[in-house]
């Protein structure tokens, strides 16, 4: 984990014009009819930036979970504070629910309570599973599967709302599982920036679509991380069922920051500029 630690830590020193020299390929969905089988993707509007998410269940919004806790106060967000806008396109969106409650792994606030911002631990259970207000439809929008961990070299790809395209959603289409580390977490040759966090990474499975990890982290070197989903969604599952599952509000909560409190760079440590 130390070589993922000193890579996380690089993105301090990425800066926007190094991001714009990114040689990432990127189809842009700019047309409503662009949208037609991602209508499940949307971004995660919070009181002080955004995320992308996705939707795993008509009322389940899978994201990151750095993304529900303020960057500057490193309080937890309230779930009333929380939009989901999916298929959002220039201001509008298919449709949109506010968050009811959300969840994080307890190992996940363990760390933010801490301040452990290098541990691989981080972005090993950097999710989180928001509960919306109101289900959403079929019609509306077809939620996504969670898909079991492949092999490195299979081919994957991001959908996000990233930096400069935070109106209209777009796509890495062709990038690959590099290498896996320890605690599972996924290292991926996918290009991200401010916005990605959060955001589904797809693999495709008997020609559908499911998604195996969601964006935590990303360096200047085009290298981004996320973690393995199935053990995390189905622990984050079980406790948004229970009726302890809001979450606590301690004056001891830290945001985790891989690399620092920062706010500059790209990766999953981030929220709109």
């Amino acid at each position: 984990m130390r070589y993922l630690a000193a890579a996380c830590l690089a993105l301090l020193s990425l800066t926007p014009a190094a991001t714009a020299q990114s040689r990432a390929v990127f189809d842009v969905m700019e047309s409503r009819g662009d949208l037609l089988g991602w209508e499940a993707v949307g971004r995660l509007d919070l009181p002080n930036g955004f995320c992308t998410g996705a939707l795993i269940g008509r009322d389940l919004v899978l994201t990151a979970a750095h993304c529900v806790f303020d960057p500057v106060t490193g309080a937890p967000y309230p779930a009333r504070g929380m939009t989901f806008r999916a298929g959002y396109h220039h201001g509008s969106a298919i449709t949109e629910r506010r968050v009811d409650r959300w969840a994080v792994p307890e190992r996940y606030s363990e760390l933010a309570a801490d301040g452990t911002s290098s541990s691989g631990s981080a972005v090993a259970t950097d999710v989180a599973l928001l509960r919306l207000a109101q289900p959403i439809s079929s019609a509306e929008a077809d939620p996504f599967r969670v898909h079991e961990m492949p092999a490195p070299g299979t081919r994957v790809s991001v959908v996000s709302y990233g930096r400069g395209r935070e109106e209209v959603l777009s796509r890495q289409p062709d990038c690959e599982i590099t290498r896996r580390y320890r605690e599972d977490v996924l290292g991926f040759d996918c290009d991200v920036t401010f916005g990605s966090s959060g955001a589904p990474v797809f693999v495709r499975e008997d020609n559908r679509l499911r998604i195996l990890s969601v964006i935590s982290s990303g360096n200047a070197r085009g290298e981004s991380y996320g973690p393995s989903l199935p053990a995390l969604v189905s622990e984050l599952r079980q406790r948004l069922n229970r009726e302890d599952a809001r979450p606590k509000v301690t004056t001891g909560a830290r945001r985790i920051t891989v690399g620092g409190g920062s706010r500059e760079g790209i990766g999953a440590r981030f929220i709109k500029p």
